[in-house]
């Protein structure tokens, strides 16, 4: 079966193809060409979406066994882009992420699980403002290729939730009409492409 296609639901999440075992090896992860991204809710009405731009991070495939696989990333909390220099001048600001003082962003895999087909679960300790909680990050395998400069990629597509709070992200506005302006509930998304190393 080829790394490109679904499997059979059918087969077993520990079936493990020629071609998935021969992607075995450590990567970094290409910035230029990955996204890091986030949605938060508005007002209650809205969903503002953000990225950020300055990151870091390497993957060690196991292709044999996808559960020894590992992933490492930091982010810069100084690079955050939601489209609005105000925004984000308040997001880097001691009522958000003080990023003065906690400059840095990480995210540090502990686990990793085949899940059947091109679905993966990757579980690690997330980093922020100091504070460390579990994580969970559901991820689709988009396949691999030899770019025209003769590197060889492997792409993913990811999502995750997060509590801000757990983070101590609590700042808040209330809103007449009930609510509170910013969600405690941050949707992360990842498009992540990763060069193997030579």
């Amino acid at each position: 079966m080829s790394i490109f296609g679904r499997k059979s639901t059918v087969e077993s999440p520990a079936a493990v193809t020629p071609e998935l075992a021969a992607l075995t090896g450590d990567y970094a992860i290409d910035a230029a060409h990955s996204t890091l991204g986030f949605v938060a809710r508005h007002a209650m009405v809205t969903n503002v979406k953000g990225k950020f731009l300055d990151f870091t991070g390497s993957l060690h495939l196991d292709g044999s066994d996808p559960s020894r696989s590992t992933t490492s990333l930091d982010v810069k909390m100084d690079s955050i882009d939601t489209g609005s220099a105000d925004r984000d001048g308040h997001l880097k600001s001691a009522d958000f992420f003080r990023t003065d003082e906690f400059p840095a962003m990480t995210f540090r895999s502990t686990a990793a699980e085949a899940l059947g087909g091109d679905d993966y679960r990757i579980t690690g300790d997330l980093t922020i403002l100091g504070t460390t909680r579990p994580l969970t990050i559901d991820l689709e395998f988009n396949g691999a290729a030899k770019d025209p400069f003769g590197n060889e990629r492997v792409g993913f597509e990811g999502k995750a939730e997060i509590l801000r709070s757990e983070f101590g992200l609590t700042w808040n506005a209330a809103l007449e009409t009930g609510g509170v302006l910013v969600s405690d509930k941050i949707k992360l998304n990842f498009d992540i492409s990763a060069i193997r190393n030579a």
